[in-house]
Order: C-alpha cells, then sequence, then structure tokens
C-alpha cells in the first residue's frame, strides 16, 4: 500500500469520524456534551483539511498517485 493510499484511507476514515460526531452532537440535549463534540468536530475538520492539503502534495511529487 502506497503512503498515498495510506493517507486516503486516513482521510475517509476522518470523514467518517466527523460524520458520527455530527450525529451524537444533534442527538444530545446535555449542553456540555454538546459543546465537546462540536470541539471535536472542529479538531477533526482541521485533521481532514490537513490530510487534504497533504493528498494534493503527494499528488504532485507522485502524480502517479491522482485518482
Amino acid at each position: 500500500m502506497t503512503v498515498a493510499s495510506q493517507v486516503k484511507q486516513t482521510l475517509a476514515g476522518m470523514k467518517g469520524v466527523q460524520g458520527t460526531l455530527r450525529v451524537y452532537s444533534a442527538q444530545t440535549r446535555d449542553e456540555e456534551s454538546r459543546k465537546a463534540f462540536n470541539e471535536a468536530l472542529t479538531v477533526t475538520k482541521e485533521v481532514i483539511i490537513d490530510l487534504e492539503d497533504r493528498i494534493r502534495e503527494l499528488e504532485f511529487e507522485e502524480p502517479q498517485y491522482k485518482k
């Protein structure tokens, strides 16, 4: 498995985590829990942006990994 495919797999996993956090945030009635879920969403969003940037770098450096 190439580095590019591993990063893409990690990105897909993080997007799944983000979706789960959104569901939990919407379903909870406890304001403190909702705040924690929203903070976690902010962190996952930043990680997703970083991973997407890294994928673009990898694809630029190694065009054969572009899909």
